[in-house]
């Protein structure tokens, strides 16, 4: 093999290489749910795909000032997302497991307002 071709194959060994690590890999969501308002929060989280698959459902009771983490595994590809509900309030966030591995995403609940924040914290 001369030069060239020996080149030009390694070359096109190592990009192969790169676009596959962690294409089959299943996504994850890291959630956390905080409640800074004065009373105890019933809290609901539910995290579906795009095709209808349900990949976790789990309630608990969120005390005053705690914040109580989630975690859940997702298909390796295609838009995921996760809602955390309570009796009156809602916070919703979604992401692309095919561009995400690991999505980090917060709800914060206070009496009467609700923030959500969201990252991608691997790309693959």
């Amino acid at each position: 093999m001369d030069r060239r071709r020996f080149l030009a194959a390694a070359g096109a060994s190592a990009f192969a290489g790169c676009l596959g690590s962690g294409g089959n890999e299943p996504g994850r969501l890291d959630l956390t749910v905080r409640n800074d308002g004065e009373e105890a929060v019933d809290v609901e989280i539910a995290v579906r795909g795009d095709d209808g698959t349900t990949y976790a459902e789990e309630s608990d009771r969120i005390d005053p000032g705690v914040a109580r983490a989630f975690e859940a595994t997702v298909a390796a590809t295609g838009r995921h997302e996760v809602a955390a509900t309570g009796d009156d309030w809602e916070g919703r966030l979604a992401w692309d497991a095919g561009v995400c591995a690991t999505f980090d995403g917060t709800v914060v609940v206070d009496a009467g307002t609700v923030e959500v924040a969201g990252e991608c914290l691997d790309l693959r």
